[in-house]
């Protein structure tokens, strides 16, 4: 009877735990499922809070044209990556709406620069047409004058097409000695200088570099002009060429009329001018320094411009190390117009 009886308690002893391993399983399912619920619904509402400010930058992408340049996404909530994505956004429409402004502006400016000669050719003609008096002389003069209008047109159209091919960048970079493109520059406008009582003072030595040389020819040449066209009589020149730290450097400072700090940058747009050279039309384009520019920034060149204390301008263009390789994103950022400013 007692074997009876263990044998009994045994198997109430494992009904028992039988019993309690199927409560555990049914609290424990149960848990589960309630978890599952809660963690699904959460993971909807924090899912469609995300996806919410994700659909958000879709639809800009899908809806940005020239005309809403101007809206932002200001996506708001935690500083996340979507956050971050939404901010690179706006970075992004900021810097295309300030490239459109200046396309347009640009158009403009070129608009009013081709009007003005052919409205002068144009008048020049008909004045000369209308004239009852007219004898061979006065037409030869007429003619001559709209001949010279012409001549401005072209050597517009040329810088335009020069500042084109600048900003399109460098398929093919190829070595070339900044120093004796600086000699020939300056040799081509001796008489020039001559003309205007500028003396040009020149220290050249070895500075070699890679890139374009017919486009680094032409911004030493629009920087010599500069530095004489907007000069004093009796004034001065210096250009100087050499290598610093591996880097070919050329700097050219002139005399002239004393330039405020913050107007610097102005120089170095397409058809600006300081002031009075501005009011009356002084010689000039008003876009050598924009081709310098245009031609530094395709050379992945540094362009450092400062007003002279006395008066004039002292432009320095640092190219990088021949062989070294091209920054990421060169081109593709602001160039540097004056002293203290970097492109980032």
């Amino acid at each position: 009877r007692a074997a009876e009886i263990a044998r009994r308690g045994e198997e109430a002893a494992r009904a028992q735990r039988a019993r309690e391993l199927r409560a555990l399983l049914v609290q424990s399912g149960t848990a589960l499922g309630i978890t599952t619920v809660i963690s699904l619904g959460v993971g909807w509402v924090v899912a469609g809070r995300v996806l919410r400010r994700l659909r958000r930058v879709t639809a800009a992408a899908r809806t940005i044209s020239a005309g809403n340049l101007h809206e932002r996404l200001a996506l708001d909530g935690p500083r996340d990556e979507l956050k971050e994505l939404g901010d690179t956004f706006d970075g992004l429409l900021a810097r295309l709406e300030g490239t459109f402004l200046a396309q347009r502006r640009f158009i403009a400016h070129v608009s009013h620069e081709l009007r003005t000669p052919m409205t002068r050719q144009r008048t020049l003609a008909q004045v000369a047409l209308a004239d009852p008096d007219a004898t061979v002389e006065s037409l030869r003069t007429a003619h001559e004058r709209v001949l010279a209008a012409g001549a401005q047109q072209e050597q517009l159209l040329l810088a335009l097409l020069t500042l084109a091919r600048g900003q399109a960048g460098i398929s093919r970079r190829e070595p070339f000695d900044l120093a004796g493109l600086t000699g020939d520059a300056v040799l081509n406008r001796s008489q020039e200088a001559r003309r205007l009582d500028v003396t040009v003072r020149t220290d050249l030595a070895a500075a070699p570099a890679s890139g374009d040389a017919r486009l680094a020819e032409r911004m030493v040449t629009n920087l010599v002009d500069n530095a004489l066209r907007h000069n004093v009589p009796g004034g001065l020149v210096e250009v100087t060429a050499a290598t610093r730290d591996g880097a070919a450097e050329l700097t050219v400072a002139n005399t002239g009329r004393v330039i405020p700090e913050p107007a610097v940058e102005q120089l170095f747009e397409p058809f600006e001018r300081l002031g009075a050279e501005k009011a009356g039309r002084a010689e000039g384009l008003g876009l050598g320094l924009s081709i310098v520019q245009a031609i530094a920034d395709a050379h992945d060149a540094a362009v450092l411009a400062r007003p002279r204390p006395g008066g004039g301008l002292v432009v320095t263009v640092t190219f990088p190390p021949p062989g070294s390789p091209a920054p990421c994103g060169a081109g593709a950022g602001e160039p540097v117009r004056h002293a203290g400013k970097r492109p980032r």
